[in-house]
């Protein structure tokens, strides 16, 4: 049988990943992360990369990370590439990841290509307003990415928040349910698994 897709989208900081961690840990779920897939940019400067757009899907190599996800589908393990976002650049390292009867895939863009929607059982949108996604934004960049406030407020301004509506909130419209990043996660573990529940057995045939 394939494995069993689920797509958790949503803006930047709106808690996807918490929500993705969660129910990898009721399901035993492998967890794709687009953020592994961000472009090479070693052929640019620092300077270059801090200023790079990393808020359009372009800027994820789609090729590569629909390649896996069919593999995985296919109930092939792979190799994914890790990303390092304090030089923005990958760090050459490659882990393995092999299929399991869940797997979750979590970022911006999880409901932007048709051809992954296409795998996804249950598709998921992380729904939470843009000031609060700032101060999660400010936040998070500068502890954990080196960023300074003044760095993470010009990104989000120029890329990060007219991309999200480009690109991001749109794709809310394809999503079988939509919760809210500020909600309690355990209401909204258990609305997304009574959904994966009845999907999954639709799934098997029963």
């Amino acid at each position: 049988m394939k494995p069993y897709f689920i797509g958790v989208a949503g803006p930047s900081c709106a808690g996807k990943s918490y929500l993705a961690n969660h129910l990898a840990e009721k399901l035993d779920a492998a967890l794709f992360h687009l953020d592994s897939y961000y472009r090479e940019l070693n052929h640019l400067s620092l300077v270059q990369r801090a200023h790079y757009n990393f808020d359009s899907p372009d800027a994820l190599d789609s090729d590569l990370l629909l390649q896996q996800v069919r593999q995985l589908y296919n109930g092939e393990t792979i190799a994914r590439p890790v990303y390092d976002f304090t030089t923005h650049s990958r760090t050459g390292e490659i882990l393995e990841l092999a299929p399991k009867p869940f797997v979750i895939v979590e970022g911006l863009f999880a409901l932007h290509w048709e051809t992954l929607r296409k795998t996804l059982g249950t598709k998921v949108f992380v729904d939470l307003g843009e000031e609060t996604c700032l101060e999660r934004r400010i936040e998070r960049d500068i502890r954990e990415r080196g960023r300074t406030r003044e760095g993470v407020l010009e990104q989000y301004q120029t890329t990060v928040a007219p991309m999200a509506r480009q690109f991001v909130y749109p794709t809310r419209l394809h999503a079988d349910i939509v919760v809210t990043g500020d909600d309690d996660i355990f209401r909204e573990v258990d609305a997304v698994l009574r959904h994966v529940e009845r999907g999954s057995a639709m799934n098997a045939g029963l």
